[in-house]
């Protein structure tokens, strides 16, 4: 290799392979962009097809032409990955809003990918006819492809911006009624048909405005608000049951039982406490865009009567966003615990009240509106540094709560996660990683593995030296939880290819990992699984994986129905097979190729391709015996058939492959077998 900007070939179609993977196997497709979307799966199918025939069959390095093109294809199918995701896991009322603009991204794509095919040398490539006539055609395809933009979607987003208008003006009016049966065929159209869907699509249009905030502008957040208030509207009216009724009611009697205690010590609650609006105490303290804090029932009621003013000093709001007051919301806490007054009702009840059918705390949420005004990030800024002290210089129990306080604020939006770094969070939270108290270990941990979603932020948790002791936490740490989090992070981290190579050199990292695969809960295996396939991607960790005894306990988890992670263990299976030390440890199974074979037969469509892909990897590289004991065993040969008949492209050309070399096989030995 002349570049040093580029992946090792082995490397490179590892990680081509993987996200082609994630991207064909995606499931559950929104209702939104639905043609784009599956014309995208569809081509990258075939072009995972063209890289696992070009790692199978070429032997000697690839020409530096087609590393060059190669690496451009990896970067156009992880912007197809982001985009589907954004479109799976987003608000899809705003996706419905941004149809023309999405269109137009999955266009563009395919017009990239069309440009970096037009220079990848096929004639170089050791390929079969097949597969070069599918990428010449997916290339025609391309070049030719003109902008599609569904026209039902084009429709459905008139009739969505029209009831919007009417619910913006109406709401100056005292929400006069719209036409809520013209609303509930819009959101049933793209998958929103319960309350719990109008509950979900609330909480995605609220992580859409933080994502917004910081470069979609005040006209585009106001937009999204707007939808947000429509939802809420048409739920209370479409969703308007004896049910609601009754929770109400419930959530009546705890607000007046709440207020009992607290009319209790109200003669002592300081005025710093108290809301403006009630003069109650702040149960959870907000700061509007004027600088003033409200407590959030209070406020909520204030805005959505049509008040625009802040109560306090009459100044316009030039946005509605209610950004947490979390340094006042911790002291309020701290009061209600030394007056006797329960913290979980103090600090839950307001969220109830302000959404009744919501069955999360706002305590526990990690979506809020984060304006782009400076009075917005100061105020962020303002609560990641007053916790950062509390870390620094707070009892036990201080640095507890500021632990779990910014964990719960670097959950969501890479603002927050940039700003608690710059705080200087992580250097104390990787030294809480030591702590002896388990909450305060377990927040910790949680709070960087938020943190790293940045990446920026994985360059300062490497620096400040967090691997020896996330690895202590993945070895000992006090609660499962945390040892869970813990291979997340080293997951998360490694997604940087120079932290690969760190992480693995490590003494005790993929030690401590193979470990939680052997004793973690499903959720703590196949978090470590996860991670050590990461690691895998790099070659010269594969030895250290192995040496580990990562081998016996993958194929023991495979015959393990309880452990759940049959996949993943076949996936880093796989990918140890293609180093002499990993084929040399998956060759002393006698148990795995029955395994395996059974897979064939009962394993989901992606085991079926590993599963397919051991055997033939087992088969070129173990010879005669294995292929052998795969030709005795009565249900392997029906299995193959089956899936080169139905299986997925990917498992066919496999299935395929393989029945071709067991029939060199039968055909070469002096004994074939018969009945």
């Amino acid at each position: 290799m002349g570049s040093s900007g580029f992946l090792p070939s082995g490397s490179l179609l590892e990680s081509l392979i993987h996200v082609s993977n994630e991207v064909a196997s995606t499931e559950k497709l929104p209702l939104i962009q639905v043609k784009d979307i599956s014309t995208m799966i569809r081509r990258i199918k075939l072009l995972s097809s063209l890289f696992e025939e070009i790692r199978e069959i070429n032997t000697q390095p690839l020409p530096p032409s087609s590393i060059l093109c190669l690496t451009e294809l990896f970067s156009v199918i992880r912007r197809v990955k982001a985009l589907i995701e954004g479109c799976k896991n987003g608000s899809s009322l705003w996706s419905l809003v941004q149809t023309d603009v999405i269109s137009n991204q999955f266009y563009m794509i395919v017009k990239e990918m069309g440009r970096v095919l037009d220079i990848l040398p096929l004639s170089l490539l050791n390929i079969t006819t097949d597969i070069r006539e599918q990428v010449e055609l997916l290339h025609k395809q391309a070049k030719r492809v003109e902008l599609f933009i569904d026209p039902k979607e084009i429709q459905r987003r008139e009739e969505l911006l029209q009831v919007m208008a009417s619910n913006n003006e109406k709401n100056r009016k005292n929400r006069i009624s719209i036409d809520v049966e013209t609303v509930k065929e819009i959101f049933s159209s793209i998958g929103m048909r319960s309350s719990m869907d109008y509950d979900e699509e609330i909480s995605k249009l609220e992580a859409e405005a933080h994502k917004q905030a910081g470069t979609g502008g005040i006209i585009v957040v106001s937009n999204i608000n707007n939808l947000i208030s429509l939802v809420s509207y048409a739920k209370s009216m479409v969703f308007s049951s004896d049910e609601n009724e009754k929770n109400m009611e419930d959530i009546k009697q705890q607000h007046a039982s709440v207020n009992r205690n607290i009319d209790q010590s109200s003669s002592n609650i300081p005025d710093d406490f108290r809301c403006p609006i009630s003069l109650d105490l702040m149960k959870d303290p907000v700061i509007i865009s004027s600088g003033h804090t409200y407590d959030r029932n209070s406020i909520t009621r204030w805005i959505n009567t049509g008040h625009h003013t802040c109560p306090k000093s009459g100044q316009r709001l030039i946005h509605m966003a209610l950004i947490p007051n979390y340094a006042l919301k911790s002291l309020v806490h701290q009061w209600c615990q030394e007056n006797n007054i329960p913290s979980t009702e103090c600090s839950s009840n307001a969220s109830m009240l302000v959404r009744s059918n919501s069955k999360k705390n706002a305590s526990e949420r990690a979506i809020d509106h984060i304006s782009a005004t400076k009075v917005a990030i100061d105020a962020v800024k303002m609560t990641a540094e007053f916790l950062v002290g509390k870390l620094a210089m707070g009892s036990p129990y201080i640095q507890r709560q500021a632990a779990y306080e910014l964990r719960l604020l670097a959950k969501t939006g890479m603002d927050n996660r940039r700003i608690i770094a710059e705080a200087g969070a992580i250097p104390f939270l990787v030294t809480l990683l030591s702590s002896n108290d388990p909450r305060i270990q377990e927040n910790a941990v949680t709070a960087l593995l938020n943190l790293s979603i940045f990446d920026n932020n994985k360059v300062l948790i490497m620096a400040a030296g967090a691997v020896d002791n996330i690895v202590e936490v993945l070895e000992s740490g006090k609660t499962m939880e945390a040892k869970e989090n813990a291979a997340a992070a080293i997951f998360s981290l490694s997604m940087i290819d120079d932290f690969k190579v760190a992480i693995g050199a490590h003494p005790r990292a993929i030690q401590a990992l193979v470990g939680l695969l052997r004793e973690g809960t499903t959720a703590g295996k196949r978090d470590a699984a996860t991670a050590i396939f990461n690691l895998a991607l790099y070659n010269t960790n594969k030895a250290s994986i192995v040496a580990a005894e990562a081998v016996p306990l993958l194929i023991e988890l495979l015959m393990d129905d309880r452990a759940g992670i049959t996949d993943d263990a076949l996936g880093v299976l796989a990918l140890l097979l293609s180093s002499p030390e990993g084929l040399e440890a998956v060759k002393k199974s006698r148990v795995l190729v029955p395994l395996l074979i059974d897979l064939l037969r009962f394993g989901s469509a992606k085991g079926k391709e590993n599963s397919i892909t051991l055997l033939l990897g087992l088969c070129k590289d173990g010879g005669e015996e294995v292929a052998r004991r795969l030709l005795i065993n009565p249900r392997s040969i029906p299995s193959l058939r089956s899936l080169a008949a139905d299986g997925s492209l990917k498992a066919r050309r496999k299935a395929d492959a393989l029945l071709r070399l067991l029939n060199r096989c039968c055909s070469q030995s002096h004994h074939p077998v018969g009945s």
